[in-house]
Protein backbone atom coordinates (compact mmCIF):
# COMPACT_ATOMS: atom_id res chain seq x y z
CA UNK A 1 0.00 0.00 0.00
CA UNK A 2 1.28 3.47 -0.85
CA UNK A 3 0.95 5.35 2.42
CA UNK A 4 2.45 8.56 1.04
CA UNK A 5 -0.86 9.63 -0.51
CA UNK A 6 -2.28 9.83 3.03
CA UNK A 7 0.52 11.99 4.42
CA UNK A 8 0.24 15.77 4.16
CA UNK A 9 3.44 17.78 3.96
CA UNK A 10 3.73 21.21 5.56
CA UNK A 11 6.75 23.31 4.67
CA UNK A 12 8.42 25.54 7.27
CA UNK A 13 6.62 23.89 10.19
CA UNK A 14 7.23 23.99 13.12
CA UNK A 15 10.15 26.24 12.14
CA UNK A 16 11.58 27.62 8.90
CA UNK A 17 13.42 25.02 6.86
CA UNK A 18 11.60 21.99 8.27
CA UNK A 19 9.29 19.85 6.19
CA UNK A 20 6.66 18.35 8.51
CA UNK A 21 4.97 15.08 7.56
CA UNK A 22 1.48 14.98 9.04
CA UNK A 23 0.11 11.44 9.44
CA UNK A 24 -3.40 12.43 10.57
CA UNK A 25 -5.08 11.09 7.41
CA UNK A 26 -3.57 7.65 8.11
CA UNK A 27 -5.75 7.53 11.22
CA UNK A 28 -8.84 8.92 9.48
CA UNK A 29 -9.01 6.18 6.84
CA UNK A 30 -10.19 2.94 8.53
CA UNK A 31 -8.66 0.55 5.99
CA UNK A 32 -5.33 2.38 6.03
CA UNK A 33 -5.26 2.52 9.84
CA UNK A 34 -6.06 -1.20 10.00
CA UNK A 35 -3.31 -1.98 7.49
CA UNK A 36 -0.77 -0.06 9.61
CA UNK A 37 -1.81 -1.65 12.91
CA UNK A 38 -1.94 -5.15 11.46
CA UNK A 39 1.55 -4.88 9.94
CA UNK A 40 3.15 -3.28 13.00
CA UNK A 41 1.45 -5.87 15.24
CA UNK A 42 2.79 -8.71 13.08
CA UNK A 43 6.27 -7.24 13.46
CA UNK A 44 5.94 -6.87 17.24
CA UNK A 45 4.54 -10.38 17.56
CA UNK A 46 7.43 -11.82 15.53
CA UNK A 47 9.77 -10.22 18.09
CA UNK A 48 7.79 -11.77 21.00
CA UNK A 49 6.97 -8.33 22.40
CA UNK A 50 5.62 -8.22 25.94
CA UNK A 51 5.42 -4.41 26.01
CA UNK A 52 4.96 -1.66 23.43
CA UNK A 53 6.43 1.77 24.12
CA UNK A 54 5.18 4.73 22.10
CA UNK A 55 6.86 8.15 22.13
CA UNK A 56 4.72 11.24 22.40
CA UNK A 57 2.51 11.99 20.58
CA UNK A 58 1.59 9.78 17.61
CA UNK A 59 3.46 6.83 19.10
CA UNK A 60 0.61 6.80 21.66
CA UNK A 61 -2.03 6.30 18.98
CA UNK A 62 -0.30 3.66 16.89
CA UNK A 63 1.52 1.95 19.76
CA UNK A 64 -1.53 1.55 21.99
CA UNK A 65 -3.53 0.10 19.08
CA UNK A 66 -0.74 -2.44 18.42
CA UNK A 67 -0.60 -3.36 22.12
CA UNK A 68 -4.37 -3.79 22.20
CA UNK A 69 -4.32 -6.04 19.13
CA UNK A 70 -1.63 -8.22 20.72
CA UNK A 71 -3.15 -8.22 24.21
CA UNK A 72 0.01 -6.84 25.81
CA UNK A 73 0.92 -3.73 27.78
CA UNK A 74 1.61 -0.23 26.52
CA UNK A 75 3.79 2.47 28.10
CA UNK A 76 3.93 6.06 26.88
CA UNK A 77 7.24 7.91 26.58
CA UNK A 78 6.15 11.41 27.58
CA UNK A 79 7.47 14.91 27.66
CA UNK A 80 8.80 16.15 31.03
CA UNK A 81 6.21 16.84 33.73
CA UNK A 82 3.50 14.68 32.13
CA UNK A 83 3.99 11.41 34.04
CA UNK A 84 3.08 10.89 37.69
CA UNK A 85 5.24 8.70 39.90
CA UNK A 86 8.90 7.84 39.60
CA UNK A 87 10.20 8.44 36.08
CA UNK A 88 13.50 8.82 34.28
CA UNK A 89 14.12 11.38 31.55
CA UNK A 90 16.59 11.98 28.78
CA UNK A 91 17.15 14.85 26.33
CA UNK A 92 17.98 14.55 22.66
CA UNK A 93 18.51 16.68 19.57
CA UNK A 94 15.90 17.20 16.87
CA UNK A 95 16.43 18.48 13.36
CA UNK A 96 15.30 21.86 14.66
CA UNK A 97 16.14 21.97 18.37
CA UNK A 98 16.08 19.78 21.44
CA UNK A 99 13.45 17.72 23.26
CA UNK A 100 13.13 15.32 26.19
CA UNK A 101 11.25 12.11 26.95
CA UNK A 102 10.41 10.39 30.22
CA UNK A 103 9.35 6.85 31.12
CA UNK A 104 7.98 5.60 34.43
CA UNK A 105 10.25 3.08 36.09
CA UNK A 106 7.51 0.59 36.97
CA UNK A 107 6.21 0.50 33.39
CA UNK A 108 9.39 -0.98 31.95
CA UNK A 109 11.29 -2.87 34.66
CA UNK A 110 12.12 -6.46 33.75
CA UNK A 111 10.38 -6.40 30.37
CA UNK A 112 12.39 -8.72 28.17
CA UNK A 113 10.88 -7.95 24.77
CA UNK A 114 10.03 -4.30 24.24
CA UNK A 115 9.10 -2.94 20.80
CA UNK A 116 8.95 0.79 20.16
CA UNK A 117 6.20 2.00 17.81
CA UNK A 118 6.21 5.51 16.33
CA UNK A 119 4.93 7.36 13.29
CA UNK A 120 7.91 9.01 11.55
CA UNK A 121 11.59 8.03 11.71
CA UNK A 122 13.89 10.86 10.66
CA UNK A 123 17.28 11.44 12.32
CA UNK A 124 16.87 8.68 14.91
CA UNK A 125 16.92 10.94 17.97
CA UNK A 126 13.51 10.01 19.35
CA UNK A 127 13.97 6.30 18.72
CA UNK A 128 17.49 6.19 20.18
CA UNK A 129 16.43 8.13 23.27
CA UNK A 130 13.40 5.90 23.83
CA UNK A 131 15.54 2.78 23.46
CA UNK A 132 18.13 4.16 25.89
CA UNK A 133 15.45 4.96 28.46
CA UNK A 134 14.01 1.44 28.19
CA UNK A 135 17.47 -0.09 28.63
CA UNK A 136 18.30 2.19 31.56
CA UNK A 137 15.11 0.99 33.27
CA UNK A 138 15.95 -2.69 32.83
CA UNK A 139 13.96 -3.46 29.69
CA UNK A 140 15.29 -5.07 26.53
CA UNK A 141 14.47 -3.39 23.23
CA UNK A 142 14.04 -6.06 20.55
CA UNK A 143 12.95 -3.77 17.73
CA UNK A 144 11.11 -0.72 16.52
CA UNK A 145 8.36 -0.20 13.98
CA UNK A 146 7.51 3.05 12.22
CA UNK A 147 5.11 4.08 9.51
CA UNK A 148 7.32 6.46 7.54
CA UNK A 149 11.11 6.49 7.29
CA UNK A 150 12.74 9.60 5.85
CA UNK A 151 15.76 7.84 4.34
CA UNK A 152 17.50 11.04 3.19
CA UNK A 153 18.25 11.91 6.83
CA UNK A 154 20.22 8.66 7.42
CA UNK A 155 18.72 8.07 10.86
CA UNK A 156 19.70 4.39 10.88
CA UNK A 157 23.32 5.39 11.50
CA UNK A 158 22.21 6.84 14.85
CA UNK A 159 20.36 3.83 16.27
CA UNK A 160 23.29 1.46 16.73
CA UNK A 161 21.96 -1.42 14.65
CA UNK A 162 18.55 -1.59 16.37
CA UNK A 163 16.18 -3.70 14.28
CA UNK A 164 13.83 -1.27 12.56
CA UNK A 165 10.92 -1.94 10.24
CA UNK A 166 9.33 0.92 8.29
CA UNK A 167 6.10 0.47 6.37
CA UNK A 168 6.95 3.27 3.91
CA UNK A 169 10.31 4.75 2.96
CA UNK A 170 10.59 8.21 1.50
CA UNK A 171 13.73 9.78 0.06
CA UNK A 172 12.39 13.33 -0.39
Amino acid sequence: MNLLKYIDVYHNFPVTGIRFNDVSKLMEEPNVFKYIIDHLADYAKSNHADLIVGPEANGFVFGSAVAYKLGIGFAPARKPGKLPGDSVGMSYKLEYGEDSLNLRKEDVQDRKHVVIIDDVFATGGTLKTTANLISDLGGTVVGAGVILELTKLNGRKNINGLDLVSLQKYEG
